[in-house]
């Protein structure tokens, strides 16, 4: 039986962070044995803000490379950039007109992204998860590895395959999402009640993966916690501590039960900072050294998503003549 299909992708919009390695890439390289993987770098959706255009081709490249680095296999996933492949952008357009403006005008996302961009409210930020769902429909995914803040944009997408099949007759999978264990959400270091961001202008709330390791230590040193000095896992009333103590269960795989029942007699937060700062460091080091090797040969990171490209592009352009000739569509 062939295997169901995985997709998902990464804006090339900043720096990668450790949240995207617990968010994402290590089910990643988790789902790519079960799955038939395909990860991109979705470049079409970071230019939805404003970009340089010389940083944007180098995030893109790195982005790519930190896709490799983390153990994402070439081998056995498909790994391209959105957009060399155009049937992404042809699919949605079909999709485009079965999409109604009130679904575009609900979602969260665009509603705060124009309150923080509000010298670029543009349609492209407006039409982003019809994108998104030509993303996962143009290959026919049955899964997406999604967080909290993607999860109304793939029931678009569900609601849209649903609605393409219904009007033209069963075309595309209905997508399920992915969601990710303890540890798909790291916070900032410097405000544990949001989300660490590759994006934050505070460079100290935020572990990058290209990060040194004394980099890595000082920033966890200096981490949020509170005003208290025992070690609990509590999200809601103690999230700094609650982050550090994810962060700790995501560089060792002790369960977090474990790390707190080991820490329960701590009178202090100095140690444990000690021990998480080293811990990371020491989980983060073998990514960003085979990322700056992938990185520094530019040649063999192009090839490698020249024939990602070329394989997607075939796999896309079935189900997009599939759908042009559904919708009347004259084909070449």
């Amino acid at each position: 039986m062939d295997k169901h299909v995985v997709l998902s992708g990464m804006q090339p919009s900043g720096e990668l962070t450790i949240g995207h390695v617990a968010g994402a890439l290590r089910n990643w390289v988790k789902l790519q044995h079960e799955y038939d993987s395909l990860f991109c770098v979705v470049d079409l959706h970071a230019i939805t803000a404003k970009q340089e255009p010389a940083k944007l081709r180098k995030w893109t490249l790195d982005v790519a490379a930190m896709y490799l680095a983390a153990g994402v296999d070439p081998q056995q996933s498909t790994v391209f950039v959105q957009s060399h492949v155009p049937e992404h952008v042809q699919l949605a357009w079909v999709l485009t007109c079965l999409t109604g403006m009130g679904e575009c005008t609900r979602m969260t996302q665009f509603k705060e992204k124009s309150d923080r961009y509000s010298d670029n409210i543009n349609v492209g930020l407006f039409t982003y998860p019809i994108l998104m769902a030509a993303d996962i429909l143009v290959y026919n995914a049955h899964v997406v590895p999604v967080g909290e803040d993607q999860k109304q944009h793939l029931e678009l997408a569900r609601n849209l395959a649903e609605r393409f099949n219904h009007r033209y007759s069963e075309t595309f999978n209905v997508p399920e999402p992915y969601i990710p264990d303890i540890g798909g959400r790291i916070m900032s270091l410097q405000e544990p009640t949001k989300k660490m961001s590759k994006s934050d202008p505070n460079t100290n709330a935020s572990i990058f993966l290209v990060d040194s390791d004394d980099v890595i230590r000082n920033k966890i040193r200096r981490a949020v916690t509170d005003s208290e000095s025992t070690i609990v896992f509590d999200e809601d009333h103690r999230p700094g501590i609650s982050n550090l103590i994810t962060l700790l269960h995501l560089a060792t795989n002790v369960p977090v039960e474990q790390i707190v029942q080991q820490w329960s007699g701590a009178t202090g937060y100095a140690e444990f900072k000690e021990t998480v700062a080293n811990a990371v460091a020491d989980y983060i080091r073998p990514i960003r050294e085979r990322f700056l090797t992938i990185r520094a040969d530019t040649d063999a990171l192009n090839a490698v998503l020249e024939s990602g490209a070329e394989v997607a592009r075939k796999r896309a352009l079935k189900v997009l003549r599939k759908v042009y000739k559904k919708v009347g569509l004259v084909a070449l």
